[in-house]
């Protein structure tokens, strides 16, 4: 068996596209859900991939799902920190449980699962942390405010990291993808997609899944090593940072 790799939000949408691609390199491969029960056992039976039900922004439920899923494939040696939720308003009306619900996932919860594998990275002289952000992180977006200050927390979370795990071995790194091809894009008009969306980004066209999840494989890789602290925008030129 190859290194076990532990993806969060990881039976869906890019989650799924990164679990799957990393199968496919030799890593054993574990996936967190939150509350679809019936989607992650559909994406276990078609890929074989074991799937763990918890919640990313409760410290205590990461620690528990993290030691069985230590038990059942070994110590996670990569960790992919995809899980994340909207919650959108405008910020005259958006209500504290709006912004905490995202903080508490998006920025509180790549704290919960990246703290229970640290020591075990540090003690093995080896780990890698892959965290998705956002192009909403870094440049912003209408009534997302909290979208926004989680995702740039996100990037803010592996620049300091990153630092601390330089000689231990550890990389901590940053996706920061734009518009992609998922199911939440389908449901947007096509008069929107085609007159708003598109004319931003330079390439002409959405991302693709895949391809956020091959940039996820790269960084995971050995050869990927001397690269740290850095974040890699997958966004078709749409933001230039």
């Amino acid at each position: 068996m190859g290194r076990v790799a532990l993806v969060t939000g990881g039976s869906r949408g890019i989650g799924a596209a990164i679990s799957t691609a990393l199968q496919a390199e030799g890593y054993s491969v574990a996936a967190t859900y939150a509350g679809n029960d019936e989607k992650a056992a559909a994406f276990t039976a078609e890929t074989g991939i074991k799937t763990y039900k918890w919640n990313v922004g409760n410290y205590d439920e990461c620690v528990a799902g993290i030691a069985q899923v230590e038990a059942d494939l070994g110590p996670v040696e990569v960790l992919v920190n995809n899980a994340g939720i909207t919650r959108d308003a405008p910020f005259h009306k958006m209500s504290p449980a709006q912004w905490n619900e995202v903080i508490g996932t998006n920025l509180n919860g790549v704290f919960n699962m990246s703290h229970p594998v640290w020591p075990g990275m540090r003690e093995r002289k080896f780990g890698r942390i892959i965290t998705i952000s956002s192009i909403n992180g870094q440049k912003g977006q209408f009534a997302q405010a909290n979208y926004a200050a989680s995702k740039a927390g996100d990037i803010g979370f592996t620049k300091a990291l990153a630092q601390e795990g330089a000689r231990a071995g550890i990389t901590v790194n940053v996706v920061a993808p734009g518009y992609i091809n998922t199911e939440m894009m389908s449901t947007i008009p096509e008069k929107v997609m085609n007159e708003v969306i598109l004319p931003q980004i330079p390439v002409g066209r959405l991302g693709e899944a895949s391809e956020i999840a091959r940039a996820v494989v790269f960084l995971a890789s050995d050869d990927a090593g001397f690269i740290t602290g850095a974040t890699l925008s997958a966004n078709g030129g749409q933001y230039l940072a």
